[in-house]
C-alpha cells in the first residue's frame, strides 16, 4: 500500500495486477472528512455515474452482469434508489471497485474510475 500527498491530503493507492487502484474513501474526505462512505454512496446514486462505472465494466470485464446493471441503471437518481460500493461489486460482478472492510480498509477504485470520482468531488483536486 502506497501513499501520495495531494493537496495536503494522504490518498492511499494499491496495485492489483498492472493497475493503480486509489482510495475513494481518501478523496471523499477532501469534502467530508467525517463521512466519507456516504460521499461515495451519493456519487454511486446518480444514473450518470452508473453509466459510467457500467461502460468501464463493460470494456474492462468479460464477466460483467448486464441484466443486474441494467436493473440499477432504472432505478438511479430515484429518491428511494440507494447503491453501495459493496453492493456493486456482489451484485454485477464488478472488478474496477474493491471494497476492504478493517484497518486500511475503505473504497478503492480503478485509476479511471478514481479520476472521474476525483472530478466529481473537485476538478482542481483531480488535476493536482
Amino acid at each position: 500500500m502506497a501513499k501520495m500527498d495531494v493537496q495536503g491530503k494522504e490518498i492511499t493507492f494499491i496495485t492489483r495486477s498492472t493497475a493503480d487502484y486509489i482510495s475513494l474513501t481518501d478523496i471523499a474526505k477532501y469534502r467530508n472528512n467525517d463521512a466519507p462512505a456516504d460521499v461515495v454512496k451519493n456519487w454511486m446514486r446518480n444514473r450518470s455515474t452508473l453509466d459510467f462505472l457500467g461502460l468501464w465494466e463493460k470494456l474492462n470485464n468479460p464477466d460483467f452482469k448486464l441484466v443486474e446493471f441494467d436493473q440499477f441503471r432504472a432505478e438511479a437518481g430515484a429518491n428511494y434508489f440507494v447503491m453501495s460500493p459493496q453492493k456493486w461489486i456482489v451484485t454485477t460482478h464488478a472488478v474496477g471497485l474493491i471494497s476492504k472492510s478493517g484497518n486500511n480498509g475503505g473504497t478503492f477504485a480503478h485509476q479511471d474510475i478514481a479520476f472521474e470520482f476525483a472530478s466529481w468531488i473537485s476538478p482542481e483536486f483531480k488535476l493536482y
